[in-house]
This record gives structure tokens, sequence and C-alpha cells, in this order.
């Protein structure tokens, strides 16, 4: 098998995966009912992935990643570091409303992948990754005088605390209407701009 057809395979493999979080609302994931989804083996199955496990880590990753570049493609569009705060925070929430991005939700927050042995490095590296960028925001603000009191990595470090339960909230409470999630970015952004002295946003 060439390479490309490979890549075209596990493609295959996860998009039929996170179509299957879809259908089930993120409520669980079927193996036999991916690869049906797919239109592919079990042979073809274990040619990319150890198990069910590797599956649900290697959708979080695409997703996790794939998110990360919209927020860092959002923030450097900013022409100050509030407006790339802002649209780092807004960008994050908005996801819980988004139907069109709705699988990378589901598969950042769905429970099978939370049991899995290694979703704790994932989420680490994930974490890590918003941790950094959202720090840099705040060197620059601190350094233009537009986020005076900011304290990079320590402020970097709630401001993304408060983002995951922000959105882990808008995850359980059931409707992913977009005024709602417009409503938790606001209260994010507005803690974030009191404590680190932001003038205007």
């Amino acid at each position: 098998m060439s390479v490309t057809a490979d890549t075209g395979e596990r493609s295959r493999i996860i998009d039929a995966a996170y179509q299957c979080l879809v259908d089930t609302d993120g409520g669980g994931l079927s193996v036999t009912g991916v690869l049906t989804a797919a239109g592919l083996s079990t042979r073809a199955f274990y040619r990319h992935f150890d198990s069910k496990d590797a599956l649900l880590l290697a959708m979080f990753r695409r997703a996790s990643d794939r998110v990360h570049a919209e927020l860092t493609a959002a923030a450097g569009a900013a022409t100050t570091p509030p407006e790339a705060l802002r649209a780092w925070i807004y960008g994050f929430l908005s996801l819980t409303a988004d139907r069109h991005r709705r699988r990378r939700v589901l598969a950042m927050s769905c429970g099978e992948l939370m049991g899995t042995a290694g979703y704790a490095a994932e989420r680490a590296r994930m974490t890590a990754a918003h941790h950094a960028a959202i720090a840099s925001i705040l060197e620059r603000g601190r350094a233009d005088g537009s986020l005076p009191w900011a304290d990079p990595d320590a402020d970097a470090r709630t401001i993304t605390a408060a983002l995951s339960a922000a959105f882990q909230e808008r995850m359980a409470l059931g409707p992913r209407d977009g005024a709602a999630a417009q409503r938790a970015a606001e209260q994010v952004a507005d803690f974030a701009f009191r404590a680190l002295g932001a003038a205007t946003a």
C-alpha cells in the first residue's frame, strides 16, 4: 500500500469515528460501527491502530491540534494583545455552540476518551500548548502596556483553567446555543481583563 493510500485509509477511519461520535452524541464508540461507516475491514483498522483507545487518542490529538491552530490564527489576526486574548477566549468557547465543529468538541470531551490510558498525557500536552500561547499574548500585553498587571505564566495558567471549567460547564448544560457560549466567554474575558489591568478590550 502506498503512503498516500495508507494515510487516506487512516483518515477514513478517524473521520468515520468522528461521525459515529456525533451520531451517538458522544455516548460511545464501537470499532465495528466505525469500520462499517468507513467501509473498511478489521485488518485495516489494526494496520493503523493497536486498539480502540489508540483511535480515541488519535482523534483527540487531531481535534486538539486543529482547534489550537484555529485559535492561534484568530489571535494572530488581532491588532492588540487584549483583542488577541478576547479572540482566543471567544474562539475556544464558541466550539460548544458551533454545530459544524461539534465533532471536535465531542472528540475532546467524550467520557470514553477520558478513561483511556494515554488521555492524561494528551490533555496535558494540549493544556501546555494553550498555556504557552496565552502566556505569549500576556507577555506582549505587559510589554506594550495594554495588560499592565499581567504575570504571563501564572495568569495564563489561571485563564486556561477558567476556560476549561467554562467549556465543561457549557457542554454539561445541554443546549449549545451561541448566545449562551458568548455570555460564558464574556464572563471569562471580563474576569481576565480586570485581573490584568486592561483599560479597554
